[in-house]
């Protein structure tokens, strides 16, 4: 991987990570348009999204230290567990996936339709993160492993689920900042853990720079996000998905 190739997918993974866009979505999309055949590309991909988790630390840092600490990391250790489990269960079927550009763009366009009607199927609701239950934790930790399929989008999975418990709409985005954060932080370790050993010293300071990369433009997309957020719902990036994905499929048979 050249380096310009490894800033334009640093910056496309921070900015798209949080965005009902799906990260890994783009990534692949990139990895074929600039047709990057790295060995290790799945883990770079997987583990560049650690740097963009700590923006949302940063960002975020009194939420988790506040006076509700443990009832807070409680709820997002029980939202963790079941993409842990599944994730560890159908690992080697979700890495042939990460190959798939077909199902990339699929999954772009068909959640893409279902992100335009989703404050119309899900009624926002008043609850916060503070007033949410651990069941409530648990359908929206759910919700997060339909994600485990690239180009559906974490935040999209996350931000339906938790519309669904009649959280808030900006609630509801919040809450999957927070819960990406036990969940990318533990794959992105158990991607470098599990292929430590077929990585050269180049792969490391790849992911190393793409982790650094992504922390700055993921600081930005965050603040973005809630803003377009609060003032024009999704509708925006269902169109954006739907457009991004048809052409992705267009390029991959023409």
């Amino acid at each position: 991987m050249t380096l310009i190739e490894n800033v334009i997918l640093s910056i496309v993974e921070g900015i798209t990570e949080f965005l009902p866009v799906s990260s890994t979505g783009h990534l692949i999309m990139f990895q074929k348009w600039l047709n990057i055949n790295d060995a290790n590309i799945d883990t770079y991909i997987i583990s560049i999204q650690f740097g963009a988790i700590l923006a949302v630390v940063g960002l975020y840092f009194k939420r988790f230290f506040n006076k509700n600490w443990l009832a807070f990391y409680t709820k997002l250790l029980i939202g963790f567990i079941p993409a842990a489990v599944l994730g560890l269960l159908f690992d080697d079927f979700l890495e042939t996936l990460l190959g798939s550009g077909v199902v990339v763009g699929i999954m772009l366009i068909a959640v893409g339709v279902l992100l335009y009607f989703i404050e119309d199927i899900f009624k926002p609701g008043t609850k916060t993160v503070d007033s949410m239950t651990w069941k409530d934790s648990l359908i929206i930790g759910f919700a997060q492993t339909i994600a485990m399929i690239p180009g559906t989008s974490r935040s999209a999975a996350t931000i339906g689920g938790a519309l669904g418990c009649k959280l808030s709409l900006k609630e509801s985005t919040e809450f999957s900042f927070f819960l990406a954060i036990p969940t990318l932080t533990a794959a992105s370790f158990y991607k470098v853990f599990k292929n430590w050993e077929t990585l050269s010293a180049t792969n490391i300071s790849d992911i190393a720079l793409g982790n650094v990369l992504s922390f700055f433009t993921a600081l930005l997309a965050v603040k973005f996000f809630i803003q377009m957020v609060q003032k024009r719902g999704f509708k925006f990036f269902a169109i954006y998905r739907i457009i991004v994905g048809s052409a992705f499929l267009l390029t991959l048979y023409l």
